[in-house]
């Protein structure tokens, strides 16, 4: 069939964007792949699908990651999956929610960016010493829609994020399901560049919304950072990680987290799949 798509990307962390509201274009897991293929398709770190909302909110967030497996969440695919909304809106919403495997993610549009606000953190975990490809590391994770291992390193451009990050995501410490994984350096107080292994992309890309997230709660975990957490990503954009803590003694007691930051359209046409 003749698909028509756009092509959006936040701070580089790229995707395809289907109009499914009339559900006829779903698409099995190869042919997702195929799309997202840089050479045989469109190109892609993953692919984003509008459909009708199932439990009140505006719309439903199908996102799939490169490999055609769908995943839960995606911190630069919402922000893009909130641009194309009101694009379908004809740019008439101020505010718009949708609804993800991870639960219902409201976004504001403030000029050209996207405030995405992010489902509840879970999964704390701090301090774990873990033995990756014969190297004694320490590790900590943090779910944050999906599940980030967290590494804070001195030399972030001498790190070997392509073998150290497949080590971690198929390491048995988070199996079954695997984790995404980041290297943090702290740059100033409140501010870090971080690296990024991405879960089903099985590569660094530019950027990833959720491990900023997790990479920016954790900083203020270990480190005291206060809110916001000004976060570098690869591609070179510097996006915005605000939060408020709870008043319980749960040091992961996180509340109204947001993630702010571009969310571009590149082109759109249409592909034969």
């Amino acid at each position: 069939m003749t698909l028509k798509f756009w092509k959006m990307n936040g701070a580089g962390n790229d995707f395809v964007v289907l109009d499914n509201r009339d559900g006829s274009r779903g698409l099995d897991g190869a042919q997702i792949a195929q799309l997202c293929h840089r050479q045989r398709g469109v190109g892609a770190d993953g692919l984003l699908a509008v459909e009708p909302a199932q439990n009140g909110a505006d719309f439903r967030m199908r996102y799939y990651n490169a490999d055609g497996g769908e995943a839960e969440m995606c911190g630069n695919g919402a922000r893009c999956f909130a641009r194309f909304a009101n694009f379908l809106s004809d740019n008439r919403l101020e505010r718009v929610s949708f609804e993800t495997i991870a639960g219902t993610i409201g976004a504001d549009f403030i000029g050209d960016q996207v405030r995405i606000a992010l489902s509840a953190p879970h999964g704390l975990a701090l301090e774990l010493p873990l033995e990756v490809d014969g190297e004694a590391l320490t590790v900590h994770s943090l779910n944050t829609g999906v599940p980030h291992a967290v590494f804070f390193v001195d030399d972030l451009e001498g790190t070997d994020v392509r073998r150290l990050g497949r080590a971690t995501r198929f390491h048995a410490q988070f199996a079954p399901a695997g984790t995404n994984v980041n290297f943090v350096k702290i740059e100033a107080p409140g501010e870090i560049a971080i690296r990024t292994y991405e879960r089903g992309v099985e590569d660094e890309t530019l950027a990833c919304g959720t491990g900023m997230a997790a990479c920016a709660l954790i900083h203020h975990l270990l480190h005291g950072a206060g809110s916001p957490i000004r976060v570098r990503v690869r591609g070179g954009d510097v996006l915005e990680v605000a939060f408020e803590t709870g008043p319980g003694e749960n040091a992961g007691d996180f509340q109204r987290v947001t993630l702010t930051g571009p969310a571009d359209f590149t082109f759109h046409g249409e592909v034969e799949i």
